[in-house]
């Protein structure tokens, strides 16, 4: 995608404001001043119910509100009376029965009830407020919907600490609260700080609700006192959600929306993009000179998942099905572009394409066109392939976390792209985006410094791609030479390790609409510094490391929050105790400031260039930061097809165990579940990080031999061997071949201090 100046419309957006976080009466409080020409919806002259829908009238406004789940629920407000719903089955999925209702009349007030929320309905005027079941108060209007001739707003009372999140990909923003500010929700063609790609009309509170606005306008949210959200539509339509956790409400929203759809494997590698052919900044080429850079990329030892090979306005190809099967051959998938159309995806898709990249010119003239255009290049890989569909795409709206990745656009590589890029990813988690993302060191621009230190961190996001031949020079991660190469590869390689961990929560996000990038604020939600900038400029991959980006010409970092735990350093294996700060960390080029948190089993597989290296006998490997009780469960699938979806595919759990006495158990169940190609039995590997060497240890009650060198534990089958210069001391253990349908328990013994000690 490029700058298309003819495209750059300045376009709003919004999303719904609520709060208050104690019960009391729904009196006006804060009201915001009157608009010109602005009418607010006046008493309640008519109630009906049928079912789970509510009936209102008002003069000649007509409301209702229609249960949905027993904690989501819709109001619509139409100021003539007549409803209408432009967005009609686009983004709102089918969903279950709707729940039990009732309702009563309090006399002041209308009661419509679930097990789970009471919503009230005030008479005079019509007000709404929101409740739990035991009464607490999640939002209350401070005064009814209002309208102007173009606008649609609601204005709720703001909770003394209550924060604010979501409004979609809102670069430089998101990670932390949005109190006291102003956000637009809508397409701006603004690819830099400050601009609002992919925008997403949901937020939620950490008063325990979410709104999503049922519509394609843009619109302007403003969390301040009370928080007034508008869209530029006549009419109104939101759906609320209650939920005891910020992922409860992200759940529920996708629930709604649709969930996050899972990559393929190859979809959670690095990818290359480029014009191959006729590429007026390379010269003369053509498009099977794509396979040289694809050997590029093996010649030099780094992984890559898959290449767009025409990705510039105007340029075609030629000779795709080779280009398809070069890359195959390669251990690597075939990408297109599009600007103009998606008619040819079904001969490019049997003739090997795999990933589909939208243009800016797919938002068209509006946000359905934007959704239409991912969903049907997801739905036209899927109908002339075996694999799932695929998709990048910028300028989205709600529902396209169901079909593809959110790309914040172009950029120039700077230090001030990586500064600013940190929060907006993580942020976007907020809103039910599982899959967003830039360029590694942009588009244009960038340096060797800024392309190591910006790929550093987006090796830990799940979908990254370099972008080519609009720089000065190619931007393959070996294009500067070393030391820049050797510090890319290593990234590049431990990404590639780190995919069963990844695709875990790749999983996981299709399950609760959670994303695996997330802000502290997600995971931290009663610390009020994850919502604040000191934790601004890091972020959480899962639940277990946390990643405090260099983005400045520095090499040491400050400022690096660390929340409540016991956080090891994951290149030297200090041990620091949270919540704490840390000031002039050292991080020198090849350093990304990167930690682990106490209770981490990360699943791992070592060694390898490419997913597709793995074989029947390879190595599953635990990376284990053994404290009380913990444990993580692996998904596995075959990694390209959707037969998951039909239930081909496999779990396992890894449960630690730290003992009184100091002594650590593993426990690893049997892989319960079958896929084509799952392994029957493989070998394990274990690193155990703990203060000091154990005694002995032990599989399934028998004594493994304990080896002397680094030397011997690698040439070994099984074994273990301490390795007191790694990392502050680990533990290494060699299983040797496992059945993987049956379970099997590591003891290591009187391994005191297991997980280090705490120091500064």
């Amino acid at each position: 995608m490029r700058h298309r100046l003819r495209l750059r419309t300045a376009v709003a957006g919004a999303l719904l404001g609520l709060a208050a976080a104690t019960a009391g009466p729904v009196e006006p409080v804060h009201a915001a001043s009157p608009t010109a020409g602005e009418r607010t919806v006046g008493n309640i002259t008519g109630f009906s119910t049928a079912g789970p829908v509510f009936h209102f009238r008002a003069g000649e406004a007509a409301a209702r509100v229609s249960f949905v789940a027993a904690d989501t629920f819709r109001i619509e407000l139409a100021p003539d009376g007549t409803f209408t719903d432009p967005a009609g089955k686009d983004i709102v999925q089918r969903q279950g029965p709707p729940p039990a209702t009732s309702w009563r009349d309090r006399g002041d007030r209308y009661e419509l009830s679930t097990s789970a929320v009471t919503l009230r309905a005030y008479k005079k005027p019509l007000r709404f407020a929101l409740h739990r079941a035991d009464g607490s108060r999640l939002w209350s209007e401070t005064k009814g919907i209002s309208w102007t001739a173009d606008t649609t707003t609601q204005s709720l009372a703001r909770g003394a600490d209550e924060q604010f999140y979501g409004a979609g990909m809102q670069n430089g923003r998101g990670s932390t609260s949005h109190r006291g500010k102003t956000v637009e929700v809508g397409v701006d063609y603004n690819w830099n700080d400050g601009g609002h790609p992919n925008s997403v009309p949901f937020y939620l509170s950490s008063a325990g609700y979410g709104v999503y606005r049922n519509t394609y306008a843009p619109g302007t949210y403003s969390f301040t006192d009370p928080v007034t959200t508008s869209e530029k539509e006549r009419r109104f339509d939101a759906y609320y959600f209650a939920g005891n956790s910020p992922k409860a409400v992200i759940g529920g929203y996708t629930r709604l929306t649709g969930r996050p759809f899972l990559p393929p494997l190859y979809g959670l590698e690095i990818g290359d993009s480029d014009c191959y052919l006729h590429n007026k900044n390379r010269g003369e080429r053509r498009t099977l000179d794509a396979l040289k850079v694809a050997d590029g990329y093996v010649d030099h030892d780094m992984p890559l998942g898959w290449m767009l090979v025409n990705d510039g306005y105007g340029c075609g190809y030629e000779n795709l099905p080779e280009v398809g099967k070069g890359l195959g051959d390669r251990r690597m998938k075939m990408g297109l572009w599009t600007e103009d159309g998606l008619g040819k995806l079904a001969d490019q898709v049997k003739a090997g394409q795999r990933v589909a990249k939208l243009d800016v010119a797919w938002v068209g003239d509006g946000y359905k066109f934007a959704l239409d255009g991912c969903k049907d290049a997801y739905k036209g890989i899927e109908d002339n392939s075996d694999a799932r569909g695929f998709t990048w795409a910028p300028e989205s709206w709600s529902g396209a976390q169901r079909c593809g990745v959110q790309w914040s656009g172009d950029q120039k590589g700077s230090w001030d792209y990586i500064r600013w890029q940190i929060p907006t990813y993580a942020g976007a988690t907020m809103s039910g985006l599982a899959y967003t993302t830039g360029d590694v060191d942009g588009i244009f621009g960038g340096s060797p410094k800024t392309y190591v230190r910006d790929l550093q961190w987006k090796a830990f996001l799940p979908a990254v791609m370099t972008m080519d031949g609009w720089a000065p020079s190619d931007k393959q991660p070996w294009r500067y030479g070393d030391p820049y190469t050797s510090i890319n590869r290593k990234y590049l390689k431990l990404k590639e390790s780190l995919l069963p961990y990844m695709y875990s929560y790749a999983a996981e996000a299709t399950r609760t609409g959670v994303g695996p990038v997330r802000p502290l604020a997600l995971e931290y939600p009663d610390d009020p510094k994850a919502a604040s900038d000191a934790a601004k400029y890091e972020f959480l991959t899962g639940e277990y490391f946390l990643v405090a980006p260099v983005y400045e010409d520095a090499d040491v970092r400050n400022g690096i929050y660390l929340p409540k735990g016991k956080w090891t350093d994951y290149w030297t294996g200090r041990v620091y105790e949270g919540p704490t700060t840390l000031n002039g960390y050292r991080a020198p080029l090849d350093t990304l400031p990167l930690f682990v948190k106490a209770g981490a089993n990360i699943p791992m597989w070592p060694g390898i260039r490419s997913a597709e290296d793995r074989t029947a006998d390879s190595p599953m490997a635990w990376d284990v930061y053994p404290q009380g009780t913990s444990s993580f469960t692996l998904y596995e699938d075959d990694g390209v097809t959707r037969a998951h979806r039909e239930g081909a595919y496999a779990e396992q759990k890894l449960t630690a165990r730290v003992r009184e006495e100091g002594d650590i158990t593993l426990s690893l169940d049997a892989s319960r579940g079958d896929f084509r190609g799952k392994q029957t039995s493989r070998p394990y590997d274990f690193t155990v990080h703990m203060g000091k060497a154990p005694r002995a240890a032990s599989l399934d009650g028998r004594e493994l031999p304990r080896l002397e060198s680094k030397a011997a534990f690698e040439a070994a089958e099984t074994g273990w061997w301490y390795d007191a210069g790694d990392r502050g001391g680990v533990t290494r253990v060699k299983t040797g071949t496992r059945a993987t349908d049956r379970p099997f328990t590591l003891a290591l013994t009187n391994s005191a201090d297991a997980g280090g000690v705490a120091r500064r």
